[in-house]
């Protein structure tokens, strides 16, 4: 069946407490929490085929399905899991979690801190990859989950799919990394503090503490949704969407929105400013920015890599310059280094990186087939 096979219906969130404190890289330990967590299909006797999604910076637990109150609200990876999809909600259980410090249901920024009864505001540690791998296998002991199926993600996601392989590598069969880099390269770095410097800066930031203040960095949140936006998408994407095409047909001489890219780039940083939170986006650019398994030795990825035992697929876009097929390749070489079974797929696509998003026939039947592996060796 295709993208369009049919939805996993009307789907409900659900908030899990955590009580224990989990221990954070930034030597705190930060607790109670919640997690805010979605799950598709059914979970089979012996919890063997569950698979773990993990979000990218803007998305959450909302993988699949939609709200009954709001069917137009679609999960973020609706094209993809699903009843018949590439990954098949009939044959597995599939979990989507809002990860620590989002702004989607789990504990983060906006919070109410019970020590002060107010916001945690800037207050709120900052977390990363490792931190949200740990309290993912945390929520898979929730469940019983001994043992993932498989770990997958796009983006972000990837990035926390490819730490389960090295921080947990016992504890998933197989590994799916789609669009994603073992670490962000310095260019990456620069856009990010760029976006977080729009936000900072803006007068309604308010060091981190706008929540008392009544007000958000609407501002901020825009510029900086603009920039990010414009790394997503590929240059010959945006030609072909809008040209140099005028608003009006003609110019206005004037600093107003006058082409049809500006209008859109502003559209979505109005948009994104609605719902998303600043502190929050401050905090997973800073997530992305740390990354960097091959840190810890001596930036040999092969030897960074060399804990996982995980079977892997990993998929890259031909255009996606912001997570570039090299970094893609430069992983798959470092496994196969190591000797694990790899597959490797590039998708010669014009989207550049929000490709991973997109229901391309190619990219989706490498990762049905994939899964389709995958349930061979699942117990019904």
């Amino acid at each position: 069946m295709s993208a369009s096979a049919p939805s996993c219906g009307p789907v409900k969130p659900v908030s899990i407490r955590f009580e224990t404190p989990l221990p954070l890289q930034c030597r705190r330990a930060f607790g109670p929490y919640d997690l805010m967590v979605e799950t598709y299909g059914t979970l089979n006797a012996d919890r063997s085929n569950a698979i773990l999604v993990c979000h990218a910076l803007n998305a959450s637990h909302h993988v699949a399905g939609y709200y009954e109150e709001n069917p137009g609200d679609v999960g973020w990876w609706d094209n993809m899991i699903g009843p018949g999809k590439p990954v098949d909600t009939n044959r597995f259980f599939v979990i989507g979690v809002n990860n620590l410090g989002s702004c989607f249901g789990s504990t983060g920024p906006k919070t109410l801190n019970p020590a002060t009864g107010q916001p945690w505001g800037a207050d709120f540690p900052l977390v990363t990859v490792e931190d949200w791998v740990d309290a993912q296998a945390r929520l898979a002991d929730h469940f019983g989950i001994e043992r993932f199926a498989a770990v997958m993600g796009g983006s972000l996601g990837g990035m926390q799919a490819l730490q389960w392989s090295i921080r947990y590598p016992e504890r998933l069969a197989h590994c799916v990394v789609i669009a994603s880099t073992p670490k962000l390269s310095a260019q990456n770095i620069a856009f990010n503090d760029v976006a977080r410097q729009a936000i900072v800066t803006d007068p309604d930031f308010h060091g981190g503490d706008y929540y008392r203040h009544g007000v958000v960095p609407r501002r901020g949140l825009r510029l900086a949704r603009m920039i990010g936006h414009i790394t997503y998408l590929s240059g010959d994407d945006m030609s072909e969407k809008f040209g140099r095409a005028l608003r009006s047909g003609e110019y206005r001489f004037g600093y107003g929105v006058e082409f049809e890219v500006e209008s859109y780039l502003r559209y979505q940083g109005d948009k994104f400013s609605d719902y998303f939170d600043a502190n929050t986006y401050l905090l997973i650019t800073k997530a992305l920015d740390y990354f960097d398994p091959a840190r810890h030795t001596g930036g040999d990825l092969t030897a960074a890599l060399k804990p996982a035992t995980a079977q892997f697929l990993m998929v890259s876009f031909s255009t996606d310059w912001r997570f570039a097929p090299e970094r893609t390749r430069e992983m798959v070489r470092s496994l196969l280094q190591n000797r694990r079974n790899v597959t490797y797929a590039e998708i010669d696509a014009p989207h550049g990186h929000d490709a991973f998003l997109l229901a391309d026939a190619r990219y989706h039947a490498a990762v049905r087939a994939y899964f389709e592996r995958i349930a061979l060796e699942v117990r019904a």
